[in-house]
């Protein structure tokens, strides 16, 4: 099913259906599940402010079959509104949530972003390989282009992996940010290259921060990708990453704690 029609039901209802197309090893494909609690967030939230900090605690892995989204607003102030999400499963907690939603105010201070590093054009890159039982399965709903680092599980001490990626199939329409969650989490954690064989890794906690305005371009054109292993330790390892549009526009930061159980 199409990423976008997953997330229908998510806006409205409280119950709803995940497939096992995007499955990650026992769990479902996090930026899928992130992006579905989003949904119901957003509803909630019932805000024109932007997104500007979306913090996800995957508290146990989410399988295919059904979950229950719920959403509740903590505050909603003059210009800043904060709501709490949750995804459930078989009765509990799997995913939760903290939103905050800020409106523009005028402010003497602007620091500008970086552009985006100067990768090879996708068709130059290698592509990730299709590797059953190794890459997982929801891999197939994008297209990879390596650009900087190695391929997973091959030993490399680069702490950087990245490159370009995009949905296989989606509409012509604006990025929404549902799809950005999916597209800045769409790829293996850096971690992964350091690794000289195969082994599950997951996120414990992440957040990502936005930049305005949201760009024009659709889930089906090209991003760049960039994401950096800051420390790893005693099976865990905090990576930093970033996600920019084709023109080079800074869209997200991501910081993650990813759990590796090597």
């Amino acid at each position: 099913m199409h990423f976008d029609q997953l997330l229908e039901p998510c806006r409205n209802g409280g119950d709803t259906q995940i497939p096992t197309s995007w499955g990650q090893g026992r769990a479902t494909f996090g930026g899928l599940v992130a992006a579905m609690l989003y949904e119901k967030i957003a509803a909630a939230a019932g805000t024109d402010a932007s997104l500007r900090s979306l913090t996800f605690s995957f508290v146990a892995p989410v399988a295919s079959g059904a979950v229950t989204l719920s959403a509740d607003v903590l505050r909603a102030g003059r210009s800043v509104t904060q709501v709490e999400g949750r995804l459930m499963q078989d009765g509990k907690p799997a995913l939760a949530a903290l939103a905050a939603f800020g409106s523009a105010r005028q402010s003497g201070i602007r620091v500008d972003c970086d552009r985006a590093p100067v990768f090879k054009a996708p068709e130059d890159c290698p592509a990730l390989p299709s590797i059953p039982g190794v890459v997982p399965e929801f891999t197939r709903h994008f297209d990879y282009r390596i650009a900087r680092g190695q391929l997973p599980f091959s030993g490399s001490s680069d702490p950087q992996l990245g490159g370009w990626v995009r949905f296989t199939d989606s509409e012509d329409a604006a990025v929404s940010v549902p799809q950005l969650l999916a597209l800045i989490d769409a790829w293996p954690p850096a971690l992964l290259p350091m690794l000289g064989k195969p082994a599950p890794a997951s996120s414990l906690t992440w957040t990502l921060e936005l930049t305005e305005p949201l760009p024009t371009h659709g889930g089906g054109d090209w991003w760049q990708y960039l994401a950096e292993v800051e420390q790893a330790a005693d099976g865990y390892g905090v990576i930093s990453a970033r996600l920019w549009d084709a023109d080079g526009k800074l869209v997200a930061f991501s910081r993650q704690t990813v759990t590796v159980f090597d």
